[in-house]
């Protein structure tokens, strides 16, 4: 795909660069054509340029937002044809017409088509989710918004939450499954290499399971870009296409979309955000299964992966204890809670959170 653009920018840039070049020594000119060649030619990069910077610019643009900016030009025009005609006849039936200059009349007309063009295009794009078609004789109800579909990545299907999930029903008739990520698959497993062989067999496996659940409606997308190679920018594309956002357990990939334009959902995002809240004051039993980063701190951890340091734990390393909550610290990997042991009396303010950096 990105062989077809480069090869069409080129092609059009030295389409530019032909007819500019061509009507600059054809037209009438005291220079001399080597001049004019050379002017012809500096406008057509010039204007190859300009070109190359329109499609850069509206890269991120999606096809319905490209359409509905289309409906919203041919809107505005009518708008301002109709605000010209208006001029026109305010000017034919009254004094003004003898006052106004022809040239003055022009730019004032050229001027209201503009603005009609400009306002029907913002107001359209502004407006597009509330866009209704008025038929004569028929009224159409309003309907609400259809939410998007989710397409799922290799990382999904290698985290088995993603069963538990699709059976809770909140992603019920959304998941989508490309059918090129399954013919990526398929070749993992036909590798030698036992590793990428385990994980496509359990990548297939949930999908097999979710195929099994009956109301989660599983559906298959057919469409590939064979230009494409990297599985990822298959999925930005498609997304893109589709207008659905991505599902995924891969944090990195979250940055990478968002270049494109692209939603992506983290299910670990969406764990922590989950993960039940300790109020201060409470206490827990916890494990202290090591040191911390200050004296006499521990470190234990919840069932569900959270870090629990604990002042005065230093001394119990092995055993299960009761800690009593300060504070709870919201990091990017998750959530950090600060204790005191309950079997110390220990200073609340004893606890550096500073030194827990996001978790590390």
């Amino acid at each position: 795909m990105n062989n077809s653009i480069s090869f069409l920018r080129v092609f059009f840039v030295g389409l530019s660069v032909i007819f500019m070049t061509i009507f600059m020594l054809f037209r009438a000119s005291d220079n001399s054509p080597i001049v004019n060649a050379l002017m012809g030619i500096s406008i057509g990069l010039g204007f190859g340029a300009v070109l190359i910077g329109i499609d850069l610019f509206l890269k991120k643009f999606n096809l319905r937002s490209f359409n509905i900016a289309l409906l919203g030009m041919l809107i505005g025009y009518f708008m301002g044809k109709s605000l010209v005609l208006v001029l026109d006849s305010v000017l034919q039936i009254s004094s003004f017409s003898m006052i106004v200059p022809p040239q003055m009349r022009e730019l004032i007309e050229t001027a209201l088509l503009l603005l009609g063009i400009h306002l029907g295009t913002v107001v359209t794009l502004r407006a597009s989710d509330e866009l209704h078609i008025s038929i004569p004789f028929i009224r159409f109800t309003q309907v609400a918004q259809k939410k998007k579909d989710l397409i799922i990545d290799v990382s999904v299907l290698s985290d088995l939450r993603i069963i538990d999930l699709a059976c809770t029903g909140i992603l019920d008739y959304q998941m989508v499954v490309p059918r090129f990520l399954i013919k990526e698959l398929y070749a993992q497993y036909e590798m030698d290499d036992e590793y990428s062989k385990t994980k496509a067999r359990r990548c297939l496996d949930v999908i097999k399971k979710l195929e099994n659940i009956s109301h989660l409606e599983l559906r298959f997308n057919d469409t590939d870009f064979p230009e494409i190679k990297d599985p990822m920018s298959k999925l930005v594309r498609l997304a893109r296409l589709v207008d659905a956002n991505i599902l995924s357990a891969d944090i990195s990939r979250v940055q990478t979309s968002s270049i494109e334009g692209i939603t992506v959902i983290n299910i670990h995002s969406l764990s922590n955000a989950l993960k039940p809240l300790m109020q201060t004051g409470e206490v827990i039993k916890i494990k202290v299964q090591r040191f911390g980063k200050e004296p006499r701190q521990g470190v234990g951890y919840l069932e569900d992966g959270t870090m629990v340091v604990i002042n005065g734990g230093g001394d119990y390393i092995g055993e299960t204890i009761d800690a009593r909550v300060l504070s709870v610290k919201h990091t990017s990997s998750g959530r950090m809670i600060f204790c005191n042991a309950t079997e110390e009396d220990l200073d609340p303010t004893y606890v550096d959170e500073e030194s827990y950096n996001d978790g590390k």
